[in-house]
């Protein structure tokens, strides 16, 4: 039997392609390693990231450190694939030509039939770090046209998976302890309009909190534009769905809206987030800014440090502009923001963030909360409430040396809090 492992880089839904491969491919066949394992393998996959300039150069890195691994006989073959393979096809075979095959992210029937699989529905999942969440990707592609975006020319057009085959997914990962569903895709608001002919997002999350042992799910990545109000409903009085919302805003100037191509404008933004806050009562908002963007005045960068101080985000990453080649905005503006400039607005805006989190958090102590726990390092539980989302989140901690408890939904008792973790104990409704 052949020992095979796959590193993935990226985002989560590589983490999805990487455990759908693995469960098409035949079992009898190869022996799985976890991404931790230093031995000798037979075959050793990267599953590669190619979006922004840090992504793409820790791809590179991996990729060459599988190289010398087997130059130093650690590994019998190097197969790459992913999204850094698919945007440099014809670059990378002749730039590193020690990897022995090169795949890319659009489909993965070949890479499948190089490994001797069959390809077929992709229903199935092999996690090789069993954990009580898991992402469930609804749709591949996008065919918005963001102007700093890369994806669709990397995964191409939106494709949506229908819904029985994730009834089916979302079953079988219940069927291996997951009680958390994250739902996920590169616009999860267009799900349903090519198999369809409408959005059917709302229809989706009915579907799933049907299945038995799922008893959570979570919305990720979810586009402003058109965004299907039909959602809040289901969020709203379906007691599955957490009160959370991943919605990538990028911005608030009109200015830079328009540049990046995003097809709303600051009034739409702020009437739907103002709308969010009304119909779910009690909902927890993630977003994303990008700063630094062509086009992005100082006046428009304090609008956005208003706008974020206005509506008063639970979670907001941001990320600074990467022009990306092939992109609209690299064959038509001028990356003119310089980059000490671009970090000091970066610093300014989570320094904001920071201080508003810190206020959100505190405002929960002394509240019971519902968890799930993930894990438990050290003796403490790691644990996780229908406000926070896992590895982009915080966490809820708490002190236990309980194992058994991990993987199930507890109460907890919340008793301090930091701009990101809160601190809790298990809570004793009998006490």
């Amino acid at each position: 039997m052949k020992t095979l492992q796959v590193i993935t880089l990226g985002c989560s839904k590589n983490t999805v392609d990487t455990e759908h491969l693995l469960a098409s491919i035949p079992a009898s066949g190869y022996q799985f390693k976890g991404e931790d394992w230093n031995g000798r393998v037979d075959v050793l996959l990267v599953n590669t990231c190619g979006f922004i300039g840090d992504a793409k150069e820790e791809s590179i890195e991996a990729v060459l450190e599988a190289v010398e691994r087997k130059k130093a006989g650690l590994a019998g073959s190097v197969v790459v694939f992913g999204c850094l393979s698919q945007r440099y096809a014809a670059e990378l075979p002749a730039e590193i030509p020690e990897v022995d095959q090169w795949f890319g992210a659009r489909s993965l029937d070949p890479l499948i039939r190089y490994l001797g699989g069959v390809p077929g529905k992709m229903t199935g999942r092999t996690i090789l770090d069993p954990r009580p969440y898991a992402y469930l990707k609804i749709s591949e592609g996008c065919d918005r046209r963001c102007s700093y975006c890369a994806i669709p020319h990397i995964r191409g057009a939106h494709k949506s998976v229908p819904i029985e085959d994730l009834v089916t997914e979302a079953e079988s990962l219940s069927a291996c302890g997951v009680r958390e569903l994250i739902i996920i895709a590169q616009d999860t608001t267009y799900y349903g309009l090519d198999l369809y002919g409408e959005r059917k997002l709302a229809e989706l999350l009915r579907r799933l909190s049907g299945v038995k042992g799922i008893e959570r799910l979570r919305i990720h990545y979810s586009y402003p534009a058109d965004f299907p109000v039909d959602v809040l409903g289901q969020m709203a009085d379906n007691p599955k769905i957490c009160r959370y919302m991943d919605i990538p805003l990028q911005h608030i100037s009109d200015k830079v809206l328009a540049s990046m191509h995003r097809h709303v404008d600051g009034a739409w933004t702020r009437e739907l987030i103002a709308r969010m806050r009304r119909e779910v009562p009690g909902v927890a908002l993630r977003t994303t800014m990008i700063v630094g963007h062509p086009g992005e005045g100082e006046a428009e960068f304090e609008e956005l440090l208003d706008f974020v101080r206005e509506a008063r985000f639970e979670r907001l990453g941001a990320f600074i502009y990467s022009e990306e080649e092939g992109t609209w905005g690299a064959e038509h503006l001028e990356d003119s923001v310089p980059d000490e400039e671009k970090r000091r607005r970066l610093d300014a805006l989570m320094s904001l963030q920071a201080g508003i989190s810190l206020e959100a958090n505190r405002a929960r102590v002394g509240k019971v909360e519902r968890v799930l726990v993930d894990a438990m390092v050290d003796g403490t539980l790691v644990c996780r409430s229908e406000f926070e989302s896992p590895e982009v989140d915080g966490e809820i901690l708490v002190k236990s040396d309980d194992a058994s408890l991990v993987g199930s939904f507890v109460d907890v008792l919340i008793t301090g809090a930091d701009e990101y973790d809160l601190i809790a104990e298990l809570y004793d409704s009998g006490k």
